[in-house]
């Protein structure tokens, strides 16, 4: 899916009917779900305040009570999709021993982040605030956690050294989102499993290629 076709999907999307007092918590996550639609449609500079609050069907000032303005919400959305994304390469990597599925698994976390119709990932791989030093700390977290994560994997696997692990794990991380983000545009008929296998297969050949350390009692 483009990113007109995103936007398009976004700029259809009903306006909330104003409706009766939520619970604090779902009031938050109903505000946070409306702007993550008007931030991935119109970027954070152009996003207001006041389109956020018309999209939710609320009022301004319920808005601020939740948010002190509109970087404050950006932040909050920011971190949770950095949190997911983390969570969900520390998931796939801890769901099997076997290092070929590893990289399948955790090259398909970016694969299907960058599928999902909310299109939350825009918020991490595109933002048109990094010059923000909070914001470019959270976009750096998801590099830097995913790639400590797999470098462990690594050093215990091939017994590189953190240095090296690491240097490898970022690159890694690098091509999975890289080329996640060029498949969505560019990629044509492929299926997401069909671009994840290829690109895995090509890491995979790579990582795969350093020898793995002897396992306890060998020669």
């Amino acid at each position: 899916m483009s990113a007109d076709q995103y936007q398009a999907s976004s700029a259809d999307a009903d306006v909330r009917p104003r409706g009766g007092r939520l619970p604090r918590k779902e009031r938050r996550a109903q505000l946070l779900e409306s702007a993550l639609e008007v931030f991935v449609t119109n970027g954070y500079h152009a996003a207001a305040m006041d389109d956020i609050a018309e999209r939710a069907g609320v009022s301004k000032p319920v808005l601020y009570q939740h948010f002190p303005g509109k970087l404050e919400l950006y932040q909050a959305l920011l971190e949770a999709s950095a949190d997911t994304i983390v969570a969900n390469c520390r998931q796939a990597l801890a769901a099997t021993d076997d290092n070929k599925l590893r990289v399948a698994a955790a090259m398909d976390v970016f694969y299907s982040y960058v599928a999902e119709k909310s299109g939350a990932f825009r918020l991490v791989f595109e933002s048109d605030l990094t010059s923000e030093p909070a914001v470019r700390a959270q976009i750096d977290r998801v590099t830097s956690e995913c790639a400590e994560a797999i470098a462990e994997v690594i050093h215990d696997d091939t017994g590189l050294d953190d240095e090296a692990s690491r240097l490898l794990a970022v690159s890694l991380v690098g091509m999975a989102q890289v080329s996640a983000r060029f498949w969505l545009v560019e990629g044509g008929e492929l299926s997401r499993e069909q671009a994840t296998a290829l690109v895995s297969g090509l890491a995979w050949r790579g990582i795969g290629g350093y020898p793995r350390t002897e396992e306890p009692g060998q020669a």
